[in-house]
């Protein structure tokens, strides 16, 4: 919880010290090119994190979002050239009538670093939610190309999971993953420069959906609210084929979640393979908005057919209704018997 002033000023001297990295070393922003950022009030992270660019960026031009109208907006953003860049800082998620504002302003080469539904932070998550945003190099960048190195190679992976006394739990990618996608801060090689914030994670699927099979604990997933929930006690799903066919301990909020996947969709899928590499998101240090908490460090899947990065037999991109993200109680992780990740941390 924030407690004090005192509290609050550590928080936004942090938050200040963290946007100026990733200002200067994730987005390369100087002062030759115009920045515009549009905020709103509506939460403390929301506060906080406008007092932080404001500090840094004195010379921007500065928009309520609650104060002025889309037509005001529009005609500031219509300003920017490319290389520009504009900050969103959002309680919830802004919406300009039609106009889409990162995909607009990405058509245009503007650089666009979003933080969405800061409203779904709770208090007592404020700090971890900063602590984030550090741009942790090593951690972030370098174990990311180290990981997407090997596994686009890779044969096989295992997934242990669950208590390692009861035998563990085990699940197998056993025929190799589409080629691995990076969300590392690093934008050399892609057609736009930003997205949302924080950042730490490399992402992929296995060649053959259905090759996929075994047994992995769940500590977390994202509900019908778009938080992440963490039952009392680890869920166990069961794949089979690729397929979600049961589950043992479950929840009635994880079961409402499968029952409208298969609602959607007849059967839950299982695709996305990604690995967080964020350190200041752990299974203890939790975010409840889990757009956020996708980067937690460790291991988490999707359930349902959307995934839009890869196209598969029967699966086209942009298929599909549902991308559910869960989170492995992980113990280790192994590519071609080499272990990869163990008590917590990537050991690449």
């Amino acid at each position: 919880m924030i407690d004090s002033m005192t509290d609050r000023q550590a928080l936004t001297d942090k938050a200040i010290a963290h946007s100026k990295t990733l200002l200067d070393k994730v987005f390369y922003h100087d002062d030759a090119h115009k920045a515009v950022i549009v905020y709103d009030t509506d939460s403390t992270l929301s506060n906080v994190l406008a007092k932080a660019y404001r500090t840094n960026l004195p010379k921007a031009t500065y928009i309520n979002f609650n104060e002025s109208t889309p037509e005001e907006i529009i005609t500031v953003l219509d300003t920017l050239d490319a290389l520009d860049m504009v900050i969103l800082i959002q309680s919830t998620s802004f919406r300009l009538d039609a106009f889409r504002i990162r995909v607009e302003l990405f058509k245009r080469k503007i650089k666009v670093l979003e933080h969405p539904h800061l409203s779904r932070i709770k208090e007592e998550e404020v700090a971890h939610y900063i602590n984030a945003l550090e741009y942790d190099t090593k951690n972030i960048k370098e174990t990311g190309l180290k990981l997407k190195a090997k596994m686009d190679v890779a044969e096989r992976c295992v997934v242990h999971s669950g208590k390692e006394q009861c035998s563990g739990e085990q699940l197998h990618f056993p025929v190799g993953f589409e080629p691995v996608k990076l969300n590392i801060g690093d934008y050399s090689t892609m057609p736009n420069v930003g997205g949302q914030f924080p950042i730490g994670e490399v992402f992929t699927e296995s060649t053959e959906l259905t090759a996929v099979n075994g047994r992995a604990t769940v500590f977390a997933f994202a509900d019908t609210s778009y938080r992440v929930n963490k039952p009392k006690q680890p869920i166990t799903i069961i794949i089979e084929n690729g397929i979600l066919v049961d589950c043992e301990n479950s929840t009635p909020e994880f079961d409402e979640v499968l029952s409208i996947i298969r609602e959607g969709e007849e059967v839950v899928w299982v695709r996305e393979l990604g690995f967080g590499l964020n350190r200041g998101l752990t299974k203890n240090k939790i975010v409840s908005d889990i757009g956020s908490y996708e980067r937690m460090c460790g291991v988490h899947l999707s359930l349902g057919r959307k995934h839009g990065m890869y196209a598969k037999p029967g699966f086209k991109r942009g298929d599909g209704k549902f991308h559910v993200d869960i989170f492995v109680d992980t113990r280790s992780v192994t590519l071609d018997d080499e272990v990869i990740f163990e008590e917590e941390v990537w050991v690449v």
